[in-house]
This record gives structure tokens, C-alpha cells and sequence, in this order.
């Protein structure tokens, strides 16, 4: 059964509610502002990405209230003063970030509230984040408004000026290690996720050598009852058909029998003997 929505007749509460919790994991943008009077604020907004690298801009949206249609705060600042320091969040102060999230009037300071250290910036105005291992600096070059209505969201478009990196994260390639980092994201409802060895594995990415796909697979491999597109992508990710090799396993055993010991050994990350199975 499929559950179908009509956007246009749907209720924005309901649409957020499902929009949130689909859409996901999430990165959490912790964003510093400071208004023309002074008055500084920290919030996270889980609607947020990089989408450039030159120039190297992120972006985050402050959606409009549902209950009152009013804006945000952070939103507000950064129409006034347009700069802002954006940090990412991890394990370690997802449950600050989380109270600096409060609807707190303007002029508290959620430095103060959530117990955050503030870090005077190389360039912009609004304040770093101690405790945050990777911080931005930004300038805000555009600010585009989607709509007017509770639920709308505003496209604040950074453009990075400095990048503050906490050298304990890296690894020995002078990379970021993800699970150093250990980033937290975000999902719908109260869910949170996790950066960990149960939660990340890798994927090769076919830059240097081009897969030959699944319309060249052999037919009995590509039409397998046993095998899931997952699976069948590993194998049509080679370059071409591996040479069939002597393989003791292969010996006596029935289609189903070796797909089903294919299916373990891809499980297992052995690609090659996979392949040989099924030769």
C-alpha cells in the first residue's frame, strides 16, 4: 500500500511532519547572528547544506513559524547585520544545542543560556564557537524569501570567508576522520542520528574506471530471485566480466545454491569470489 499526499490541500503542520522525518539524516547548521543593537543569538537549523565550493557557499533556511507565522530571530539579525558564523554540531553538544534551540526573546544571549564559550572572529562580526570543532565564518550574499505564509522557509545563501578546524579531528592525511568529527544529524520528530561504526560504511566511487551497469550483467545473474539491486550494482560496478578461474566452491552446486553463496560473500566485502561463484 502506498500512503499518497496532495501537497496543495494538505495542512502545513502534517506536511512538516512528514517532510522532516523523510528527508533525513540531516546536517545541523549552529548559526551565531548579532543584530544592529548588539544582541547576539545562537540556533541550529537542520535545513541546511553546502552547494558550492567556488565559491565555497552553504546555506541554511530559518522556516517561518506554523503556530503564529512569525520569523526567527537568526533571520531577522541577518537581514540586519548580513554575517553570521556557522558550526557544526556533534555528540558532545547535541544536548546544548539542543536548549539554545528555546524560543528565548531577543535580546537573551544563548552563549549564556546553553553554556557555549564565545570565540571573537577573525573577520565577521558574530562570535565562534568554543566548544564547536569546525566553525565558518560567513558573509550572507543573498536572502531569498520562498513564500510568506507559517511553514515558509528563507534561502540564507553564506559565502565562506574563514574555515576554523580543530587539528584533533584530522587524521594522518591531514583529513577530516568522521568518526573524530563524530557529527550528529538530524531526523523528524525527536530522533537524532549518530556518527559510528555501526551507522557509516564505504562506497568506492567509480571515478577512475567506468562500471559496465547491469544491462551487462549475464542474464541469469541480472534476472537472480536471490540477489537485491544492492547487490546486483556491486557486481555491475566492474569494469567487465572477470575471467572464469578454477574455484572449488563453484563445484556441484545448483544456480540457487551459488547465488545464495554470492550474496554471503558480497556481504562479506569479497567481491572477487563472488564473481567466481557465479562464473
Amino acid at each position: 500500500m502506498i500512503k499518497t499526499i496532495d501537497v496543495a490541500s494538505g495542512e502545513t503542520a502534517g506536511l512538516y511532519k512528514y517532510l522532516s522525518a523523510a528527508v533525513t539524516p540531516r546536517p545541523i547548521a549552529f548559526v551565531s547572528t548579532i543584530d544592529a543593537e548588539g544582541n547576539k543569538n545562537l540556533s541550529p537549523f537542520s535545513f541546511f547544506n553546502v552547494f558550492s565550493v567556488n565559491p565555497p557557499i552553504l546555506v541554511f533556511s530559518p522556516v517561518r513559524r506554523v503556530r503564529n507565522n512569525t520569523s526567527k530571530h537568526t533571520l531577522d539579525n541577518v537581514n540586519q547585520v548580513k554575517e553570521c558564523v556557522i558550526s557544526l554540531v556533534t555528540e558532545n553538544i547535541a544536548q546544548q544545542v539542543s536548549l539554545a534551540s528555546c524560543d528565548f526573546n531577543s535580546e537573551t544571549n544563548e552563549f549564556e543560556k546553553a553554556g557555549f564559550t564565545e570565540v571573537k572572529s577573525d573577520i565577521v562580526t558574530p562570535s565562534r564557537i568554543k566548544e564547536s570543532p569546525v566553525n565558518f565564518e560567513c558573509k550572507v550574499n543573498e536572502i531569498i524569501t520562498l513564500g510568506e505564509e507559517g511553514g515558509a522557509g528563507s534561502l540564507v545563501l553564506c559565502e565562506i570567508l574563514k574555515m576554523h578546524i580543530e587539528e584533533s579531528i584530522l587524521d594522518e592525511n591531514n583529513e577530516i576522520d568522521p568518526f573524530k568529527l563524530n557529527i550528529v544529524s538530524r531526523l523528524g520528530a525527536n530522533w537524532y542520528g549518530k556518527t559510528n561504526k555501526d551507522s557509516l560504511y564505504e562506497i568506492a566511487k567509480p571515478i577512475s574506471r567506468m562500471g559496465m551497469g547491469m544491462d551487462n550483467l549475464p542474464k541469469e545473474i541480472r534476472k537472480s530471485s536471490i540477489l537485491t539491486g544492492n547487490e546486483l550494482a556491486i557486481l555491475a560496478s566492474a569494469e567487465y566480466i572477470p575471467k572464469k578461474k578454477e574455484f572449488p566452491l563453484r563445484e556441484g552446486k545448483s544456480t540457487e545454491e551459488k547465488h545464495i553463496l554470492a550474496k554471503e560473500l558480497l556481504r562479506q566485502e569479497k567481491t572477487g569470489d563472488a564473481w567466481q561463484i557465479l562464473l
